[in-house]
């Protein structure tokens, strides 16, 4: 997404990952925004403050009170300054400060004292994570409308495995991204598949596949965040519903077509990102199926009948509205992918390998290529699927200007 290029105060507090903090502002640099940097006294024993000015080009603000500031309230100057401020890494300590309003130093009095939004990626120990105090804090900030991106689940820095590392530097400035962005889909109405499908074979057990919905809810988060109206139609998933989103949750793939459909007439954009089943039981045994009675025959055997090609049926009645398809490949993924949209119609084809181990299904990455009816083929490396989302959306967006109406 493109966004004019804002003020962004990086506020650094006192834990190990603060030695990702210039990859951040590089990150946010490269988004064309002015950084400037301002750290509590702890922070500075991690990441040194002349490192943080010679990137930003302006001065790093550790004290409240900076006889060289000629006069002028430092905090307040900063508060009024900032587009948006960043908390990274915010230690348990600084959140309990944030919730409680407290203002003992530089950076506790500037997110007292701003108006600007505050994005905050949190950092510590598992347990600090998860001990009553801090997730008491984190209601408290929530209810007053602080965002927060991460953490993340991984090896920390401590030695324990779990929740708490620090949201990668780029995933921050995603989310910061989404935060300053425009309103570039406002009066689009967004139709949005994710998740797989279930078919059910009898009362317990069902046909599925391992797709986790997060690529398909990525995109939702961030239409939604663009301005756009966002109907998500989820399969199987154990995803929360993105803020402002309009979710339908389904199980088999003939539900979701059916949602679909009733709900196509309101849509001026699709983007099929399910994993839909391809096939279904011909028929379903309404009780389970006892093991004892198939070890007496030997096993069972299954017919399957194929279940309708929803994206197909789309591009058929897509009319002015813009089709985005999505095609999960485990081999020869661009020339499947090149077969795949000239058979459906759609104006924009999503390519992944899931054979690999780091793209694909029931990971936080994803690694794709865009491809257009006319053959163009880009390629989106390695990144975070929110990152994705807001790729495929770029060119969504420019597709949809050159569109007839």
């Amino acid at each position: 997404m493109t966004t004019e290029p804002r003020r962004i105060l990086l506020a650094v507090t006192g834990g190990i990952a603060a030695y990702k903090v210039p990859e951040i502002v590089r990150d946010l640099q490269r988004d064309g925004h002015e950084v400037r940097c301002a750290m509590t006294r702890s922070a500075a024993r991690f990441v040194a403050p002349l490192s943080l000015q010679v990137l930003t080009g302006a001065t790093v603000r550790q004290d409240l009170f900076d006889p060289s500031e000629e006069g002028e309230i430092d905090h307040i100057r900063l508060a009024d300054w900032a587009d948006l401020i960043i908390v990274a890494p915010a230690t348990a300590h600084i959140l309990g400060r944030m919730s409680h309003g407290l203002a003992d130093d530089l950076v506790s009095s500037v997110l007292l004292a701003t108006r600007a939004p505050i994005l905050v990626a949190p950092a510590m120990n598992v347990n600090m994570w998860h001990h009553p105090a801090t997730q008491a804090n984190l209601d408290v900030l929530r209810e007053r409308g602080i965002h927060f991106v991460g953490p993340g689940v991984g090896e920390l820095a401590c030695g324990w495995e779990g929740e708490g590392r620090m949201a990668d530097p780029e995933e921050i400035a995603a989310q910061a991204r989404r935060l300053l962005g425009s309103d570039s889909l406002a009066g689009e109405t967004v139709l949005i598949t994710a998740g797989g499908t279930a078919e059910p074979i009898d009362a317990v057990r069902s046909i599925t596949n391992r797709s986790s919905g997060k690529m398909g809810f990525a995109l939702a988060e961030e239409a939604a965040h663009r301005g756009a109206r966002v109907c998500l139609v989820a399969g199987v998933t154990a995803l929360p519903t993105p803020a402002g989103v309009e979710r339908v949750d389904v199980e088999t793939a003939m539900e979701m077509r059916e949602v679909v459909l009733a709900q196509l007439d309101s849509a001026s954009i699709v983007i099929k990102a399910a994993a839909v089943a391809d096939f279904r039981p011909e028929v379903r045994e309404e009780q389970k199926i006892k093991k004892a009675s198939l070890e007496s025959q030997d096993g069972i055997t299954l017919r399957l009948v194929t279940n309708p090609d929803i994206l197909a049926e789309v591009c058929a009645q897509k009319g002015d509205r813009l089709v985005v398809g999505f095609a999960a490949e485990s081999e020869d993924v661009v020339q499947s992918a090149l077969r795949k949209i000239k058979q459906k119609g759609c104006d924009l084809l999503v390519a992944n390998d899931i054979s690999r181990a780091d793209a694909g299904f029931n990971v936080d990455t994803n690694s794709v290529y865009l491809i257009t009816p006319d053959g163009e083929i880009e390629e989106i490396p390695l990144s975070s699927k929110r990152e994705v989302a807001a790729q495929v959306l770029d060119r969504v967006e420019k597709l949809r200007n050159e569109k007839p109406r």
